[in-house]
């Protein structure tokens, strides 16, 4: 049995993250996104939805979770070939319960929609503790600069250099956090549970000018 070097903690902070098996694409169109985002909201529950109910649902946000939440999400992003999650552990291993769930329940409906088998994540999930208040408030701009690659791949070598339309690219990406913490009214609000996190953005502008604060501009 291999250990994982980071132990999770109840009221501990950590970025949990994976990709696709040789970076192999994982979402390839809207509704394998979609299904994803609300897999975050319905996997993290104290009760046990069987993985196979999880696969055939179209729509999961419906469901109300109460007081049973066994994670705390402050923060996500889905990209092309891996994805991002900031997580706070509210319950006894509550972390491993809800990632090993919602990938099982996310590669069910994969494998079954491209008539595929096997895995198709690279290994275990990956985490890294925020030991440091420091380090957690950065985390939220990491995980929410992450699209901009998609449009400026060269970005953190050469600077932004369409600072306008890189800003309103991630202002409108669906697939991440970023447009809840300003305020866009949608299903997927549901997935975070932002009071288990520091008040770092008491405000829209604050929080976007803590994000861009980390983004170098090509002169």
């Amino acid at each position: 049995m291999v250990l994982r070097k980071v132990k999770f903690a109840i009221g501990e902070y950590y970025h949990l993250y994976n990709r696709g098996n040789s970076k192999q694409i994982i979402f390839r169109d809207k509704e394998d996104y979609n299904r994803f985002a609300a897999l975050l909201y319905a996997c993290n529950r104290e009760d046990n939805i069987k993985a196979d109910n999880l696969g055939k649902r179209e729509d999961f946000f419906h469901l109300d979770p109460g007081n049973s939440r066994i994670v705390a999400i402050g923060a996500y992003c889905l990209m092309p070939n891996h994805f991002h999650i900031l997580a706070r552990e509210i319950v006894s291993d509550g972390i491993t319960r809800f990632i090993r769930r919602l990938c099982t329940a996310y590669v069910m409906y994969y494998n079954k929609k491209y008539n595929r088998t096997g895995g198709l994540f690279e290994g275990k999930f990956k985490s890294e503790y925020a030991m440091s208040d420091r380090y957690l408030k950065y985390l939220f701009s990491y995980i929410h600069l992450n699209p901009i690659k998609l449009i400026e791949p060269k970005w953190k070598e050469i600077g932004v250099i369409n600072i306008q339309g890189t800003k309103q690219y991630l202002r409108t990406y669906e697939y991440s956090s970023y447009c809840d913490y300003l305020g866009v009214r949608r299903k997927h609000n549901s997935i975070l549970t932002t009071m288990e996190f520091p008040n770092y953005f008491p405000t829209k502008h604050s929080f976007e000018e803590e994000i861009w604060s980390w983004v170098s501009f090509k002169p």
